[in-house]
């Protein structure tokens, strides 16, 4: 039985993966690339690091991160990181890094764009200091949490440009998304 979700990701796309080395005589410092691909986010490369946004709270009752929840668990390890609003948790599971982005201090609060910032920013330290090169998320903090794509596009590009640190955006096709964020939402 094969759903929308289970199709291998559509690629829309700037750059690839493929082409992520930079080219002979330039520095790896000028390779950062936002891409965008219509799929599941599961589906990226194993060794790609993953991030989505989450409270202080460490709740993870709704939308995308419910599924992060029950695929990595890890709940008391996170809230053992003891992280604040602005900063950005962190799992280790198999070859990948998977950041949960600390954007408001309850589950039930919406994020700002300056917490969100600066989680990334936090976040890009750890990439940076870790030689992580490749992170998939979903158009965070755009879903439930309702900031505009367009504001938070040009905060990624604030954030990463100058580094070796490329972002793959997966968005699902619209059905699929309305049909998983209306299972993921709290009851």
């Amino acid at each position: 039985m094969s759903s929308e979700l289970e199709k291998p990701g559509h690629t829309d796309n700037l750059k690839s993966h493929d082409s992520m080395a930079p080219p002979p005589g330039q520095a790896p410092e000028d390779s950062w690339g936002l891409n965008y691909v219509s799929g599941d986010l599961f589906s990226c490369p194993e060794d790609d690091a993953l991030a989505h946004c989450i409270s202080e709270d460490c709740r993870m009752g709704a939308g995308i991160a419910v599924v992060f929840k029950k695929q990595f668990k890890g709940v008391e390890e996170l809230k053992e990181q003891k992280k604040l609003t602005g900063e950005c948790a962190v799992l280790k599971r198999g070859r990948r890094f998977v950041y949960y982005l600390i954007t408001k201090k309850k589950a039930s609060q919406k994020p700002t764009y300056d917490s969100l910032t600066r989680s990334l920013e936090d976040m890009k330290s750890h990439c940076v200091g870790n030689g992580v090169t490749r992170i998939a998320m979903p158009r965070i903090g755009c879903g439930l949490d309702r900031l505009e794509w367009s504001r938070v596009s040009e905060i990624l590009e604030q954030v990463f440009k100058g580094t070796n640190v490329s972002v793959t955006v997966y968005s699902l096709p619209e059905k699929a998304e309305t049909t998983v964020m209306r299972e993921n939402m709290r009851r």
